[in-house]
């Protein structure tokens, strides 16, 4: 039976012919399954359908004519070329222009659908194949990407533990400090007024024994009554009260650390004191001033006040 060339063979399948007569040139006409194979391959190509055109080299002649044409034969031995040639020729041609019966294109078409069926199918497996490769590097792309987040929101949690520990550490040594110095003043103020306190107390006992003259005797006024605590009642902010006595020469700054140890404060939560009446507010470095400095000696009310 004649095989139909490969060119006949796509046209019967189906295929453009500017495709077929592609796939047959660009495979060097090695048969079916390679020019199948080269149009599944390309068949997205921008140019797919533009008509084939032959290399240059084919149209003008290459280097194979060149070479033809530097020998040149006799006429005799053209002639007898001439003769073989169109002996062998003229065999071949009636061999290959046999024509197919329907039933042999209608069999070699099956036989070359059946094929290009079973070269879609390797070709959709390994696609299929590629793509599940592909989705697998995806995932394990994302896996690394999430561990690669989990990370950097650990390092940001631990960076503000850290952080906020060291604030707490700082505030507890703020509190110590404070500490510390209240306890230095009243050491210094025992030390400075410890040895004042009897002859006060006798000169405030002498204007209590009676006067030898009459009520409208001449002499000195009494003199005012130096007071060296404070009682201070402190209103919280919930409504609550606490109440504790302090000496005079105290900066207020004790006020605020009693406040801070006795107080529901939330930690934290800074705050401020201030005198209801008359109104007024204490900054910073009014903290630093003695309550007696501050008119807050015998006794007052002061309010804590969100900042």
């Amino acid at each position: 039976m004649a095989e139909l060339t490969t060119l006949e063979s796509l046209l019967e399948m189906g295929f453009d012919r500017n495709r077929a007569e592609k796939a047959v040139a660009y495979t060097g006409n090695q048969g079916i399954e390679q020019a199948m194979d080269w149009l599944m391959e390309h068949e997205n190509d921008p140019d797919i359908n533009e008509p084939y055109v032959p290399p240059v080299e084919d149209v003008l002649g290459g280097p194979a004519g060149s070479e033809s044409s530097t020998e040149q034969p006799t006429l005799g031995d053209t002639a007898e070329e001439a003769a073989g040639e169109d002996s062998s020729y003229s065999e071949n041609k009636e061999s290959a222009k046999r024509p197919l019966t329907e039933e042999e294109k209608r069999e070699q078409v099956k036989r070359l659908e059946e094929l290009m069926r079973m070269k879609q199918a390797e070709r959709r497996e390994r696609e299929r194949a590629e793509e599940v490769e592909r989705e697998k590097q995806r995932r394990k792309q994302g896996q690394e990407l999430q561990q690669i987040r989990q990370k950097l929101q650990d390092d940001d949690m631990k960076k503000l533990a850290d952080q906020r520990r060291r604030e707490k550490m700082e505030d507890k040594l703020a509190r110590q400090r404070v500490k510390e110095k209240i306890a230095r003043d009243r050491e210094e103020r025992a030390q400075k007024f410890g040895g004042g306190g009897p002859p006060s107390t006798a000169a405030s006992s002498q204007p209590a024994q009676p006067s030898p003259s009459s009520p409208t005797s001449q002499g000195p006024p009494p003199t005012k009554k130096e007071y060296d605590e404070s009682r201070i009642q402190v209103r919280l902010l919930d409504g609550s009260t606490i109440t504790t006595v302090f000496k005079a020469q105290e900066p207020l700054a004790a006020v605020r650390v009693y406040v801070q140890m006795n107080g529901n404060t939330p930690e934290g939560q800074d705050f401020t004191l201030l005198s209801p009446y008359p109104r007024h507010v204490y900054t910073e470095l009014d903290m630093e001033k003695p309550l007696k400095e501050l008119g807050l000696v015998p006794s007052a009310v002061l309010v804590v006040a969100k900042k």
